[in-house]
């Protein structure tokens, strides 16, 4: 019945049959001069997937989430404990990086509301995982990647199964790059062999204008096989993957040991040993070894130049130009949210309970599913948001969507309901809200918005839509095929 509040099972009030399609305009409210961009590089290492099995230590601190707990002020290997402390250390001395570990027990996600959501970091550094990653943490990487952060996957031998769960190393990172529901065809331009080289020394190539091999911690020569793998070039997949450090007698397309790449505006490194990262230090009862500070070789200053071109510094490396967290580059066309159409269901969006649907309630503007936000006729407060990074090198960056309103209500001059489509800030803070709708733009189907977002170039955003319901009248607001469109 018209007007009637509504159960938690939506049921569409038909409107237009009965002549009360209303057409009042939105309130449309320019963005605000958004934040500055932060200076920090904020790192994520993963601990979820079996980083320590065996007598893997692939950890910079066990203090988890945050290393500082541990010790705040550490200056030596030993004031975190892990075998990737020195790695951790070195990074945290210079004042410019924000370190955190996903710990075990918790999912890789982008665009949630956690404080370990890939959103908020620049760099995801992944240290030989031993468990193959989930459908939706997959997802959730390549968007990442996508959408401006830097990967850094390091590898080790075929067979090091170190949880015997039947998943290497290997296996779980190639599997990332061809089975992740976001772009399954070689999108970094490379697939890992499945090769036990059992030890070596292999050299970088000579290129003085490298930022990995010449940044600021040092000039890169050598570095170390410990029983590892190499990695096989597919530049017709990817024009901008590069080997850095080759195998001995290979050059090319084939035996790269490190290499970079880029994905959307993203950058990616690779390192077929995790051998190189070991510092020798650890908890008790493991049986590590040092490569960190191996003579023969310079794994420190590869790891950490390369940690700092993922976050953003320093120039390209190879025939991309990514970008960390949004940071300084160029800007790869494209589109940048994940999942826009929703169809992939309740992933790569934070959202309310039951907003991403496909219930015959209402119907999408494509496919088969939707956003729905309120409805309901009682007192409700639905969000739906998702986090992206923004190029800097891009001039455009247009946002838009397809909004459809119907409503109960029978006023057609107070707005009861309305849906703000605003834009955040990292910590929550609203940087600028570009329109807000209400029960008075109700009408039949759905209508395009578009919004310029390109004076938010160059940071770390998260879109959120809305929407607010009083207490009698119900007021749907549809939201379907989203787009951030950069240029």
């Amino acid at each position: 019945m018209l007007g009637s509040k509504r159960s938690r099972r939506r049921v569409t009030t038909a409107l237009a049959g009965l002549g009360l399609l209303l057409t009042g305009a939105a309130v449309q409210v320019g963005a605000s001069a958004p934040a500055q961009a932060a200076t920090t590089h904020r790192v994520l290492f993963d601990n979820a997937h079996a980083e320590t099995a065996g007598n893997a230590d692939w950890v910079i601190s066990t203090s988890q989430p945050d290393p500082l707990g541990q010790n705040a002020n550490p200056q030596s290997e030993t004031d975190w404990t892990g075998a990737l402390s020195s790695w951790g250390v070195a990074l945290q001395k210079t004042g410019d990086y924000s370190l955190k570990t996903l710990p075990s027990g918790q999912s890789l996600a982008y665009g949630g509301s956690s404080a370990q959501d890939l959103s908020n970091f620049d760099t995801l550094v992944l240290p030989e995982p031993n468990t193959l990653f989930t459908s939706a943490e997959k997802t959730a990487i390549m968007n990442f990647v996508k959408n401006g952060g830097g990967l850094f996957m390091i590898s080790d031998h075929t067979g090091a199964d170190r949880n015997n769960d039947g998943s290497d190393a290997v296996k779980i990172l190639n599997d990332l790059m061809t089975n992740n529901g976001v772009d399954n065809t070689d999108p970094f331009g490379f697939s890992i062999d499945s090769l036990d080289i059992s030890s070596g020394y292999p050299a970088a190539i000579s290129d003085s204008s490298d930022p990995v091999l010449n940044g600021s911690f040092g000039k890169v020569t050598k570095s170390l096989f410990a029983d590892g793998t190499t990695a096989t070039l597919k530049p017709a997949d990817n024009s901008a993957v590069k080997g850095l450090v080759y195998r001995s007698g290979y050059s090319g397309n084939t035996g790269a040991f490190f290499l970079t790449s880029t994905f959307g505006s993203g950058r990616v490194a690779f390192w077929g040993d995790s051998s190189p990262i070991d510092d020798g230090t650890g908890s008790p009862g493991n049986t590590l070894y040092d490569g960190w500070n191996d003579t023969g070789a310079t794994n420190a200053a590869l790891a950490l130049n390369a940690t700092a071109w993922l976050a953003g510094d320093g120039g390209t490396s190879g025939g991309g130009g990514g970008t960390g967290g949004g940071g300084t580059g160029t800007c790869a066309a494209g589109q940048l949210l994940g999942n826009n159409g929703f169809e992939s269901g309740n992933t790569t969006w934070s959202a309310s309970g039951k907003v991403i649907t496909n219930a015959a309630g209402e119907s999408a503007h494509s496919g088969s599913y939707y956003a729905w936000l309120d409805g309901y006729g009682t007192a409700t407060t639905d969000t739906l948001s998702q986090s992206v990074a923004v190029p800097a090198g891009c001039t455009s960056a247009k946002l838009s969507f397809y909004l459809h309103v119907d409503t109960a209500e029978t006023s057609t001059t107070t707005a009861y309901d309305t849906l703000k489509v605003q834009v955040l800030n990292g910590s929550g803070t609203v940087l600028g809200t570009l329109a807000t709708y209400s029960n008075l733009n109700a009408g039949s189907g759905y209508t395009q918005r578009s919004f310029d977002l390109s004076s938010y170039a160059g940071q770390n955003i998260t879109l959120q839509f809305t929407g607010t319901e009083g207490s009698k009248y119900q007021t749907s607001f549809v939201v379907d095929d989203t787009a951030l469109n950069v240029s």
